[in-house]
């Protein structure tokens, strides 16, 4: 009987290969899973498994950090226990908010724009958390939630016609400013002014439009 003739070199040089590629295979996918208890991120790239999108991650970060640290972050200091809400159950009107943003401090579009979305925020929340205000609330999200934007020139105008809503029973909410950005920390920036149409222009029916 003939003798089986060796396997060419060729043939091994193909097995070797594909054994390779399968072993290098099966290692990839159990790091990727943790199986060998290495990190899934290198580099400052981490590993999204299963998808494997590769997200940067910034030296200095961790999943545990807050998303508060964003330099666009506004807080709303202003205090308040709903005890100056009026329900205004017996009016009919329009409902609508009024969004007095400060001239002076020099704020472009953009941060207008964020200063106002959390005026209105601020306005929305208050009213959600005190159910008298339910009716109100109701009426001015089926109206559309009509918003207008006018000019107000200092902190102290802002105030001033802060206390003037609230003692109509209106809701009023001034953001102040975290200061990460370009204005100072704790500065007024925009006053929400939220209730009827003719009880909200006894407060911001004399200022102009932004």
């Amino acid at each position: 009987m003939a003798e089986k003739a060796p396997p060419s070199l060729a043939a091994v040089a193909v097995s070797s290969l594909l054994l390779g590629l399968l072993a290098g295979y099966f290692i990839g996918q159990g790091s990727s899973i943790g199986v060998f208890g290495g990190s899934s991120t290198s580099g400052g790239v981490k590993k999204s498994w299963p998808n494997s999108y590769d997200v940067k991650v910034h030296a200095d970060s961790s999943d545990e950090q807050a998303d508060d640290e964003d330099e666009d972050e506004e807080e709303d200091e202003d205090g308040g226990d709903g005890n100056e809400l009026r329900d205004f159950r017996d009016s009919k009107e329009e409902v609508k908010l009024v969004l007095a943003v400060r001239t002076d401090l020099g704020m472009g579009k953009g941060k207008i724009a964020a200063q106002c979305s959390h005026a209105t925020l601020a306005c929305y929340k208050y009213l959600v958390n005190h159910p008298s205000s339910a009716p109100l609330l109701k009426r001015w999200e089926w109206g559309g939630q009509p918003k207008i934007a006018v000019q107000a020139k200092s902190e102290e105008e802002l105030e001033t016609l802060q206390a003037q809503a609230m003692s109509l029973g209106l809701c009023a909410r001034i953001i102040h400013d975290a200061g990460r950005t370009q204005i100072a920390a704790g500065s007024a920036t925009v006053l929400g002014v939220l209730g009827p149409k003719s009880v909200v222009d006894q407060v911001t029916g004399q200022l102009k439009l932004l």
